[in-house]
């Protein structure tokens, strides 16, 4: 599990509704996180998956963490493993692989 920067970014990242699955299709929901890349954006509700990546806290002004998107395709690409072609490893899926990675 994630530690966010403050009780409101959790609360907002955390955020379930019981309407919607999907956080993009919940009008309520304002932040997505993405454990993989360790990245925030808030939410573009446009009936798509877009989102703005947000560098800063909105509630408490903590800069957050920096993106991992990069790293995530050379690791991947590093083990042989092209993520449009071949099946992902479920710690890539997650924030597990940042723990092993080199």
């Amino acid at each position: 599990m994630t530690e966010h920067c403050c009780e409101e970014m959790t609360r907002h990242v955390d955020r379930h509704c019981d309407t919607h699955a999907d956080p993009f299709a919940c009008p309520d929901a304002l932040v997505d996180f993405s454990a993989k890349f360790r990245e925030y954006g808030l939410i573009v509700h446009d009936g798509g998956a877009s989102r703005i990546s947000i560098h800063f806290c909105p509630w408490c002004g903590q800069r957050l963490p920096e993106s991992q998107r990069d790293r995530w395709f050379d690791e991947l690409e590093d083990r042989g493993i092209g993520p449009w072609e071949d099946d992902v490893p479920a710690e890539f899926k997650d924030g597990s692989w940042l723990q092993t990675a080199s």
